[in-house]
């Protein structure tokens, strides 16, 4: 029997993860997730899927995290009817977290078309719906950690706790090569830091063939930071902010993160080791993901953090546009805790609009920032960003507070990684930008693994899986290799809008106002001929620069 692997997603970058094991009778997607980032990356979402929908026979899903699961509703619409396989609460969290994905979708297709009327151009549809998310559901099949399952003809897995987020899983798969030899994968998800209050640590088997391992945090290494500690640093960055004026914005990764971050907040308020505030948590995901927290997130010995935050009249919920809107009158010092982690989508959006430019604000980052998205151009030190098609200045204080990440740090990546031994042959790196997985590759191979046996898979990419060997196999690859980590032509135009805007207000007078423009349409009236042999590197790019100031 043929066992085969494809990386359809999370290859060389830490979006759309999807990886499909093919057999000779059977076919299986190993998360189905949409992608963020650039929008030549973001396109994908809207391009057929590189295989036939109809023919996977199902589903195994790590976690509900968007990037994980945002794909789901689309497969299905484009002809897949099998078992999604999940845990208990990766099932509850999927029934808000795809619902709000093709709300937002749809919100966002309605802005965007409206734009595009305007110019002339021709509508676009929404990936999915809210309603076709909520058909998806039905295709939910509950699962128990530690338990083996039959998933299609000859293929079985079982779910780890990863320690992520709730519900989180590795996923052990088991797959009959011929008569008694098995091939045995292991696919680690997203795995969590260890050592926290609210999840376990991450788990997993050892002695599997081949390991599909994340690289998200590959390069960076945290000091381990105690409950304690990490409060007290969030005090100071709050404390910070309101001698600044205020607000505080903080975009919500809406599961997980903004129950810890809310929790800890009103935990420093009630000891008065802050300025008071009113906490709007602006998502109506994450106030719908809260709700299965306050269910589901009690510890062994019963304490649910999450419920102190809940029954705080520090807390203010605005799930209606209304009441989103409302928060726009308020001035001086409050918290706004809003969607999307990343700043790409939802209402943070529409308070980065009318915030970002004033100095008394501050954007306080609490995540990874994907190449190409909001978060990461603001994180670098952006002066200007365009968001829905209006140029903003930054002039907030850009903060970052990465003690919420739920993401293991490299050495906790390594040492995962090394309680799997023995691994029988390769170890394949994803869900990583390619620096991060270049710094992972180094410390495995410091750490005493094979240096030959690591793979660092590029988007689509097929590899032939045997219990001693894989063999990479030619494939059509959606994007060139390299290009889902980079930014795009996009980011470039508007960077170029952005900059040719501040050498417009800094010349001098009109005349080198003027003569920049006149330089900028000479080359852009250049035969096509020329443009070509500039864009092949023949010709030099003339220098675009403004006229001397007149005497």
């Amino acid at each position: 029997m043929t066992v085969k692997l494809h990386f359809h997603g999370a290859a060389a970058s830490v979006t759309g993860s999807c990886y499909r094991l093919e057999t000779g009778s059977a076919s299986v997607l190993i998360d189905c997730g949409l992608f963020q980032g650039p929008k030549t990356l973001k396109s994908l979402n809207y391009r057929p899927f590189p295989f036939d929908p109809g023919r996977i026979d199902a589903v195994l899903l790590t976690h509900a995290h968007i990037d994980h699961s945002g794909q789901l509703p689309k497969l299905k619409l484009a002809g897949f009817d099998g078992r999604i396989h999940a845990t208990a609460s990766t099932r509850e969290l999927a029934a808000v977290m795809l619902p709000d994905a093709g709300g937002i979708q749809e919100h966002e297709v309605e802005q965007l078309n409206r734009r595009f009327r305007r110019r002339g151009r021709p509508a676009v549809e929404p990936i999915y719906t809210a309603r076709d998310a909520a058909a998806c559901l039905q295709l939910f099949s509950t699962v128990r950690y530690d338990t083996w399952i039959d998933v299609a003809r000859g293929i079985r897995a079982r779910w780890w706790d990863a320690g992520h987020m709730l519900g989180s899983a590795s996923i052990e798969v088991e797959v009959g090569v011929s008569g008694s030899e098995v091939l045995r994968l292991l696919f680690s998800g997203d795995l969590g830091r260890g050592g926290g209050e609210f999840l376990s640590d991450p788990e997993g088997p050892s002695g599997v063939d081949h390991l599909i391992l994340e690289s998200t945090y590959g390069s960076r290494e945290r000091p381990a930071v105690s409950a304690a500690r990490r409060r007290e640093a969030l005090a100071a960055e709050v404390i910070d902010a309101h001698r600044a004026g205020g607000p505080l914005l903080i975009p919500a990764f809406a599961v997980e993160r903004t129950q810890e971050l809310i929790t800890d907040l009103v935990d420093l308020m009630n000891a008065s080791a802050v300025p008071e505030a009113r906490i709007f948590l602006d998502s109506p995901l994450a106030i719908r993901a809260s709700e299965v927290f306050y269910r589901h997130g009690a510890d062994e010995a019963g304490d649910n953090p999450f419920a102190r935050a809940r029954r705080s009249s520090l807390l203010h919920t605005t799930e209606s546009a209304d009441e989103s809107r409302a928060i726009e009158q308020l001035r001086g010092w409050h918290i706004i805790v809003a969607g999307s982690g990343m700043c790409d989508a939802g209402r943070i959006r529409q308070h980065l609009k009318r915030l970002l430019w004033r100095p008394e604000t501050t954007l306080l980052l609490t995540g990874y920032q994907a190449t190409g998205t909001l978060g990461r151009l603001l994180q670098q030190g952006a002066r200007h960003v365009t968001i829905q098609g209006d140029e903003i200045q930054v002039r907030a204080r850009i903060r970052e507070f990465d003690a919420y990440s739920g993401h293991a740090d490299a050495p906790a990546l390594v040492a995962w990684t090394q309680a799997r031994r023995p691994i029988g042959d390769r170890i394949f790196l994803t869900h990583g930008e390619p620096d991060s997985r270049e710094a992972l590759r180094e410390r495995l191979v410091a750490a005493g693994f094979d240096e030959g046996r690591i793979e660092s898979p590029e988007i689509d990419d097929c590899f032939e899986l045997t219990r001693k060997g894989a063999r990479h196999h030619a494939s059509r690859p959606r994007l060139e290799p390299g290009a889902a980590a980079r930014l795009d032509w996009h980011n470039a135009r508007t960077r170029l809008l952005m900059r040719l805007s501040e050498r417009l207000e800094d010349a001098p007078d009109d005349q080198a106002r003027e003569a920049l423009l006149a330089s900028l349409m000479q080359e852009l009236e250049r035969k096509p001929e020329a443009a070509d042999r500039v864009a092949a590197g023949n010709e030099p790019l003339a220098t675009i620069r403004a006229a001397p100031p007149a005497n």
